[in-house]
C-alpha cells in the first residue's frame, strides 16, 4: 500500500481515538496519542498534555463531562509532519442559574502531527500541538419546558465562537481563554500561518 495512504490512515485513526479515549476516561491508551512535549489548549486549559491529562481525569473524577464527536479530516502531509484538521462538536451538560443544560460547540481540531521513530525503530505519528477552531455554540435547556435567563451583557463580551460554551464554563469556575481562533479572524490567520511553517519544517 503507497505510504501516504497508510499515513494519512494511521493520523485518522490516532484523531478518533483521541475522542473515544478521552471521553471514555481511557487515559493509558489517550496518552499514547501524544508525543512527550505535546501540547493542548483548549477553552479551560492551555498547557502540556500530561498536565492536561492530569486535570481531564480530575475533572472526570467529579462529574465533568466534556464530550466530542468528529466528522471529516482534512490532512496535509509532508514528509515526517502533518497538520490534520477535523470536523467536530463539543458538547458539555451543567447547571446554568439552576437551570440544567446542554451546551454544543462546532469547529475543528488543527493538529500539529509528527511520525518519530520509536524504541523499536518503528514509525510513530503523534501529535505535538493541538489548538482547536471554534465556529459557532449553542445552549439549550435540557428540559425543553425550563425557562432559562442569561446575563446577556455577560454573554456579549465572550468570544462570538464559544460564547455559551464559556459562559457554563465560567459559571462552574473554569478561567476561559478569550482569544481562541475562531471561523474568521487574527487568531486563526495566524494559526494557519503556524500550520504552513511546520509543514515546511519550522518550529511550531
Amino acid at each position: 500500500m503507497d505510504q501516504q495512504l497508510l499515513d494519512r490512515l494511521a493520523i485518522r485513526d490516532l484523531v478518533e481515538n483521541w475522542a473515544v479515549w478521552r471521553d471514555a476516561g481511557d487515559w493509558e491508551r489517550f496518552a499514547t496519542v501524544w508525543h512527550d512535549e505535546g501540547w493542548m489548549s483548549a477553552t479551560w486549559f492551555q498547557g502540556p498534555a500530561r498536565d492536561f491529562m492530569r486535570v481531564s481525569q480530575e475533572g472526570f473524577a467529579r462529574g465533568v463531562r466534556i464530550l466530542h464527536f468528529l466528522g471529516g479530516t482534512s490532512i496535509d502531509l509532508a514528509g515526517a509532519r502533518a497538520i490534520a484538521q477535523t470536523k467536530m462538536t463539543i458538547s458539555q451538560r451543567a447547571p446554568v442559574h439552576d437551570v440544567v443544560c446542554d451546551v454544543v460547540c462546532t469547529g475543528r481540531f488543527y493538529d500539529f502531527l509528527e511520525k518519530r521513530q520509536d524504541q523499536s525503530g518503528i514509525g510513530r505519528w503523534g501529535i505535538v500541538r493541538r489548538q482547536p477552531i471554534y465556529e459557532k455554540d449553542r445552549i439549550d435547556p435540557v428540559d425543553p419546558a425550563a425557562e432559562l435567563r442569561l446575563d446577556q451583557k455577560a454573554l456579549a463580551a465572550l468570544p462570538e465562537g464559544y460564547r455559551h460554551l464559556a459562559y457554563m464554563q465560567e459559571l462552574i469556575g473554569y478561567k476561559v481563554k478569550r482569544d481562541m481562533p475562531g471561523l474568521i479572524g487574527p487568531e486563526v490567520e495566524k494559526l494557519y500561518g503556524e500550520g504552513r511553517e511546520w509543514l515546511v519544517g519550522k518550529a511550531k
